[in-house]
């Protein structure tokens, strides 16, 4: 769920964009499921350098459960410098190498998103 989305236009057409899509997560099987309902901020921030090119920054976090947050260092912070290529009307390529930031997260990790745009 994407609560925020703003997106300025600069010089040249090119645009700035700050997406924010905090979440609330719920396992239902694991060694999570007793946690309940868990808080995960995330955010990016990126820049059209051409129409085909984005880059930014992308930020997932997870600070544990609603009624109580985890202390800091079992917290999950990761940090993605990420590029997006529009590859095609309809397709786009996401990917990053993220960094992890606690003791808890992963210390290195690579993403990639396959996306298609759908004309409803």
């Amino acid at each position: 769920m994407d609560l925020g989305n703003s997106s300025h236009r600069g010089s040249k057409g090119r645009t700035l964009v700050l997406g924010l899509n905090p979440t609330l997560d719920r396992s239902f099987h694991g060694e999570s499921v007793n946690q309940g309902v868990v808080f995960s901020p995330n955010f990016k921030f990126s820049y059209d350098f051409t129409p085909k090119v984005a880059g930014g920054l992308e930020y997932y976090g997870s600070v544990g459960p609603v009624t109580g947050f985890d202390a800091v260092s079992q917290q999950q912070h990761q940090v993605f410098p990420a590029i997006d290529l529009n590859i095609a009307p309809q397709w786009e390529i996401n990917f990053g190498l993220g960094v992890g930031l606690t003791g808890s997260t992963d210390h290195l990790i690579a993403k990639m998103i396959l996306g298609y745009r759908f004309n409803f």
